[in-house]
């Protein structure tokens, strides 16, 4: 009953951006077809994500009717896009949050075609959040995510991975490895389908960097150095949210792909995935063993104290 209640007010999400207005995606889509934007690359990309993300075992795609996207903002200087802080997928209300790339003092993206692909890559990155294997127990009232995907907590609080040390290129979090591999796939997903309709990277500072954002093509020298764009603090924000997530989520992903997987990261990047929407580890612990040793997944991955009592994360 908790749940059902979150669900079906998604206020409480929406309102941290009183700025901004926020219309279920299937509308914004019909809204900008109405005024002359193509979205046939979305829904191309869409239905390619659909038949791919079957193949992992997932059964439904997250409904349009539970994405949120927001534009038309009151607040000068506004910009969205999938760095916009405070945005998502949400579980317990089984909702995502999220903006339309560029300028967000408009009623239809600046630049439609990096909207699009921007908006392709949130929605199949939330579609894999929405789709990850989830349990739920009551505490007292409350309803407590004890598992995510292969990621887990006991409903007394502690965690099964601890949180990575700053600055590290490793990862040793299921977290982060859950994160990088949903976007790893939503952002092959955009790549293929800005591939199919021959659309080029944009010339400009910014645009350069979301369209490789967006494609999975950033190179070191992107994340390296700090972007100012001189006009918009706002945007010079969102391009150094752009390159820490890169660098804090996919670069550590990929770099835990090739510590483990050497010569098979596709393979078990592939694996992971399908472990994450069922939430079963068996067959990926199995394969991880067969190259590293028994107990691979847990000596990775669970920290000494999981089993202690009285401890909170």
């Amino acid at each position: 009953m908790a749940l059902a209640a979150m669900r079906a007010d998604t206020s409480s999400l929406t309102g941290k951006h009183p700025a901004h207005v926020f219309r279920p995606l299937s509308e914004m889509l019909s809204r900008w077809a109405a005024d002359g934007i193509d979205t046939t690359l979305f829904h191309a990309g869409v239905e390619n994500a659909k038949r791919r993300y079957a193949g992992y075992g997932l059964a439904a795609m997250l409904p349009l009717d539970r994405v949120l996207v927001g534009s038309d903002s009151s607040r000068a200087g506004a910009f969205g896009g999938f760095h916009h802080p405070d945005q998502g997928y949400r579980h317990l209300q089984m909702v995502a949050v999220i903006t339309m790339y560029g300028p967000l003092e408009r009623r239809n993206p600046e630049r439609p075609v990096l909207a699009l692909l921007d908006l392709l890559r949130a929605y199949s990155h939330d579609c894999l959040h929405y789709g990850s294997r989830r349990r739920y127990v009551d505490v007292a009232g409350v309803p407590v995510r004890t598992q995510y995907g292969i990621n887990y907590r006991r409903a007394t609080g502690q965690s099964y991975s601890a949180i990575d040390q700053r600055g590290t290129p490793h990862t040793r979090n299921l977290g982060i490895v859950m994160e990088g591999a949903c976007d790893r796939e939503a952002r092959s997903i955009t790549r293929q389908t800005a591939g199919r309709f021959g659309i080029k990277e944009p010339s400009d500072t910014l645009g350069a960097l979301a369209f490789r954002d967006v494609t999975g093509t950033l190179a070191d020298e992107d994340t390296a150095r700090a972007v100012e764009i001189p006009e918009s603090e706002e945007q010079t924000r969102y391009a150094a949210a752009l390159s820490g997530y890169e660098r804090g989520i996919n670069r550590r992903y990929s770099h835990f792909l090739g510590e483990f997987a050497p010569g098979e990261e596709d393979e078990c990047h592939t694996r992971l995935l399908a472990a994450i929407i069922s939430g079963d580890v068996t067959a990926l612990g199995t394969w991880l063993d067969e190259r590293h040793g028994p107990g691979t997944f847990a000596g990775l991955f669970r920290t000494p104290g999981y089993f202690e009592p009285g401890l909170t994360a």
